[in-house]
């Protein structure tokens, strides 16, 4: 099953799109805006974007730069033929390709899925990333086994997902909560206290001083942020 995010804030284009891209192969996820567009990248292993330009509160541009900044998901473009020179800009923040409005029923399918199928030939985007490596950690996602300083890490799966999700966003910092509807895929019912108590778990088995941690550190009144 391949995801593909639809992102456009005219809703009858997305209706549109996702007509043209009903096939049983396919699960469509909905956005109206890029900053809707990056909550649901970062809740969900989306296996292509098409992305509109002109948004309300975060345009194209934006999002597809932030996107960049954790993932390698192919995006491609939605522009009117006016556009060119947000065509160019958007392929030089991170686009892999552009369709023009009106579409073409045809040239949507063809396009979408032949970025698909370079995308799981290739390999996916950071998220499916085999073996990630921060410091002397080291955190293989096929076998789902971590060392820390080349000696074996025993996690919980949730831990796993947890240090996993903050290995691949190292440098940004996440409330609990956002931590929770990541791993967990659900609003939090008591999120700040469940990530706390595998934060700490996962510190213990990680870290040489878990008060003085080296790699999920606190930022006061905002969540964690993995270092190293």
């Amino acid at each position: 099953m391949n995801n593909i995010l639809i992102c456009d804030d005219d809703k009858d284009i997305v209706n549109a799109l996702k007509i043209y891209l009903t096939n049983p192969d396919y699960k469509i996820f909905e956005a109206y805006n890029g900053k809707e567009a990056l909550d649901v990248i970062s809740q969900n292993e989306i296996s292509l974007v098409l992305m509109d330009i002109m948004m309300p509160v975060m345009d194209g541009i934006e999002a597809m730069v932030k996107i960049r900044e954790f993932s390698n998901v192919p995006i491609i473009m939605l522009t009117a033929k006016s556009e060119d020179s947000d065509k160019v800009l958007g392929l030089n923040v991170g686009a892999d390709d552009y369709i023009t409005k009106p579409f073409n029923p045809a040239e949507v399918i063809a396009r979408v899925g032949a970025m698909i199928r370079r995308y799981t030939r290739l390999g996916s985007d950071l998220g499916n990333k085999s073996v990630i490596v921060l410091g002397g950690l080291e955190l293989n996602n096929d076998s789902r086994q971590v060392t820390c300083e080349g000696k074996p890490v025993t996690l919980t799966p949730k831990e796993f997902d947890i240090l996993r999700f903050l290995m691949l966003n190292k440098g940004k910092t996440y409330s609990p909560a956002d931590i929770y509807k990541a791993v967990w895929h659900e609003d939090p019912l008591n999120g700040e206290k469940t990530i706390a108590v595998h934060i700490r778990h996962i510190r213990e088995k990680i870290e040489i001083d878990p008060a003085e941690p080296r790699y999920i550190k606190v930022v006061f009144g905002q969540g964690y942020v993995m270092e190293g």
